[in-house]
């Protein structure tokens, strides 16, 4: 038997499966698509020759085989474990690494700036680099190394060999300015329509749903302006008083902190939420700086 055709990272797959006897949860845990996840599988079950893990009912049901090599196994990788934590502890102090991030101008304000304010103490001569998506994933740069972490929640079909992990959702709100004489109590349909709107402009359109939940209903709305970023908008509204400006809620709140003279409404048009994800290769997967990097930028994300 030669070692060097053998893939160690399947009995790691292994033991998640066993504990979790569920491909979903299997697949969260490890940050992979669930079709990237069946595929290892398959290569699972064929160093085996056996299924190893069935589909019930209920999750997954173990074969005999698996039972009989799960305790061995389990303590195969336990044991690879506590090797590299023992060899990677999370003192940063001397590294002089440098992350490149992609990301848009919403990971920059709300989500790098807590991300650098921990590299600042635990890893001081490290360095964070961005680079903007301009919704578009950089899958090349993944693949060539030149980008270590995509953030976006725009991401289009992203291939199954990338890994994914959810950050958080980002609801949308309404900015506007409180002397609007458009609006009464609260935002409506109709007021919403007849106020001017402010836009930005993104290739990934995420809200391309607004203008057709208005046509459905008759409706329409004028843009008067359609800015390339989001922490734009917000300064237009501080002389024009009938314009509203559709955002993600921490571009609102941050709108909110520098002028008393605005406020957010809930939008009356139903808007999905934006699911920020962050995205990396199989080339940094087990980088342990790099590892460290993404829990601090999960860390940040849980908090908007």
């Amino acid at each position: 038997m030669n070692l060097k055709d053998k893939d160690m990272n399947l009995l790691h797959l292994f033991s998640i499966l066993y504990e979790e006897r569920n491909l979903s949860r299997a697949s969260e845990r490890m940050s992979l698509s669930q079709p990237t996840l069946s595929h290892r599988l398959s290569k699972l079950r064929s160093e085996f020759g056996d299924p190893l893990f069935e589909r019930a009912p209920r999750g997954l049901s173990i074969t005999s085989k698996a039972e009989a090599y799960a305790p061995e196994i389990i303590r195969l990788v336990k044991s690879f474990e506590s090797l590299y934590s023992s060899m990677s502890s999370d003192d940063w102090h001397g590294c002089n690494d440098k992350v490149s991030i992609y990301g848009t101008e919403i990971s920059e304000a709300f989500i790098i700036p807590e991300v650098i304010g921990s590299l600042s103490i635990s890893a001081p001569n490290a360095q964070i680099s961005m680079f903007n998506t301009l919704g578009t994933l950089p899958a090349k740069e993944l693949e060539k190394g030149t980008c270590d972490i995509a953030i976006a929640g725009s991401f289009r079909s992203i291939p199954d060999s990338f890994y994914v992990q959810k950050l958080c959702n980002i609801e949308f709100v309404v900015l506007a300015h409180k002397d609007n004489n458009n609006i009464e109590d609260m935002m409506t349909v109709d007021s919403f329509a007849k106020c001017d709107h402010v836009i930005v402009m993104r290739n990934d359109d995420l809200l391309a749903g607004v203008d057709k939940a208005l046509s459905s209903i008759g409706k329409g709305r004028r843009v008067v302006a359609g800015y390339s970023s989001f922490l734009s908008p917000q300064f237009f509204l501080k002389d024009r008083h009938d314009i509203l400006f559709v955002c993600m809620s921490p571009v609102a709140a941050l709108a909110l902190q520098f002028d008393d003279n605005l406020v957010t409404y809930q939008c009356p048009i139903d808007i999905p939420a934006v699911e920020m994800s962050q995205i990396w290769h199989e080339r940094t997967h087990h980088d342990p700086f790099r590892k460290w990097i993404r829990q601090e930028i999960r860390k940040s994300a849980l908090t908007l």
